[in-house]
């Protein structure tokens, strides 16, 4: 049992991330930090609730414990720019996704001592123990498909103009699953109508999708970003929406279980 993630061994070759689920703040950060930075409102709220379908899929599953406040699961360990010329939410953030400020002091950065300290801490356990399942899940099935769980708000003027789609797909842009397996998302989201959607538009997929997704090594990464209108309400205390969240939840089973079908 570790405290930085919450780790489950499955069975089938599907391993389900959610990077961004925690929402902790560790003791020591606490008081430098506003009221906006302790709600740690940029969470992925409930993500482990919506894909509780996985168990019946025999999925392995890894998320966070600690918030992306802390330290940012799905950036490079160097900090660098995954959408160049965009409005960057870095390893460590400073500021909200609208651009309020985490730090009581309005501080731009963390220190590089900071940043490497908490890399060391909170991104490189998670990150350890992603690669190891996923090279167990090979090792035993030959093959296997990760699948990233994210959900963002909406509406964030600050990083994105209008609405966002509603599920948002991202394989690098192709580079991190097999044709087939993209396929499958795409026709399951093409034959229905309740919500909106787009592949590998703004978002092809974070840090984790990238460096993980490798077809021709038999394994196969898909990040899945979502609106959380579709299943939530995006205020605090950001409750959970039985109806929508039952909606929409169908659809994203559906998604994982033909990508799965496929690999």
């Amino acid at each position: 049992m570790s405290d930085i993630f919450h780790f489950e061994a499955g069975t089938a070759p599907l391993l389900i991330s959610i990077p961004h689920l925690g929402s902790l703040i560790p003791e020591a950060q606490k008081p430098l930090m506003t009221e906006l930075g302790l709600r740690s409102g940029d969470t992925d709220w409930h993500l482990d609730r919506l894909y509780a379908f996985g168990k019946k899929l025999g999925a392995s599953f890894l998320w966070a414990r600690y918030s992306r406040y802390v330290v940012d699961l799905n950036r490079p360990p160097n900090d660098e720019s995954l959408y160049p010329g965009q409005a960057k939410t870095g390893l460590c953030p400073t500021h909200t996704f609208d651009g309020q400020p985490l730090y009581l002091d309005g501080r731009d950065s963390v220190t590089e001592d900071e940043r490497e300290a908490r890399r060391r801490q909170y991104w490189q356990p998670y990150h350890d123990q992603l690669r190891a399942e996923i090279d167990r899940l090979r090792a035993q099935h030959g093959k296997v498909m990760l699948w990233e769980g994210h959900s963002i708000a909406s509406v964030i003027p600050r990083l994105f103009e209008g609405k966002l789609p509603d599920l948002n797909i991202g394989t690098s842009s192709g580079a991190s699953a097999a044709p087939a397996i993209q396929e499958a998302i795409e026709q399951q989201l093409g034959a229905q109508q309740d919500y909106t959607w787009a592949i590998n538009g703004r978002f092809k997929g974070g840090y984790i999708t990238r460096h993980y997704g490798n077809p021709a090594d038999h394994i196969h990464a898909v990040q899945l970003e979502m609106c959380q209108s579709t299943y939530m309400a995006e205020h605090y205390p950001y409750p959970w929406v039985d109806a929508e969240a039952a909606r929409v939840g169908a659809l994203v089973e559906a998604l994982v279980s033909k990508a799965f079908e496929k690999l």
